[in-house]
C-alpha cells in the first residue's frame, strides 16, 4: 500500500489510490506519492522530504 500526501493541507494516508477529494480539507487536491523508496527512511515507510 503506498502513501499518499495532499499537495494542499499535507493530510497523509494510506492507499492503493489516492482519493479525488482530501478527507480533510474537502478540496480537490493533487496527492503526492510519498512512499519510502530508499534505505535511509525504510523504518517509518514514508519519505519526510515530499
Amino acid at each position: 500500500m503506498a502513501s499518499w500526501k495532499c499537495g494542499n493541507c499535507g493530510y497523509m494516508l494510506e492507499a492503493d489510490t489516492p482519493p479525488e477529494k482530501c478527507p480533510s480539507c474537502k478540496e480537490k487536491c493533487e496527492f503526492l506519492d510519498n512512499t519510502c523508496y530508499t534505505p535511509d527512511c525504510e523504518i517509518e515507510g514514508i519519505d519526510k522530504r515530499i
